[in-house]
């Protein structure tokens, strides 16, 4: 199962970026293989839609479920279209953030943060 997690920079050593559609990178981490991808997020600079575009590439990439600091409504309906769970709140490394994952230790918040 591949997770995205919104990222600073390109390594799993730099930090969870707090925002998705405008996040620098994304990490893409193969749960089983343990393959890492770093991804330039093409779409940092759009004036608008960088939350939709930017979880279409996410769910283009077969991504299962996101970690990330928060994720707007727009995004997050396409990532509910595209069956792809999303966790927010995510801090620290993107290491960390993997790490807790597998533990159990990160839940699903069950919609985008502007909804709450």
């Amino acid at each position: 199962m591949k997770i995205g997690i919104s990222a600073t920079g390109p390594s799993i050593d730099d930090g969870v970026d707090q925002r998705f559609g405008r996040c620098p990178y994304y990490i893409i981490v193969d749960n089983e293989t343990n393959d890492v991808k770093s991804i330039e997020n093409p779409n940092v600079s759009q004036p608008s839609g960088a939350g939709i575009s930017s979880a279409q590439l996410m769910a283009n990439e077969g991504v299962k479920v996101i970690l990330t600091g928060n994720c707007g409504p727009k995004a997050y309906q396409v990532f509910d279209a595209a069956g792809i769970e999303v966790i927010t709140g995510v801090s620290g490394s993107v290491r960390e953030a993997i790490e807790k994952y597998k533990a159990g230790k990160l839940k699903s918040q069950g919609m985008a943060d502007d909804y709450k």
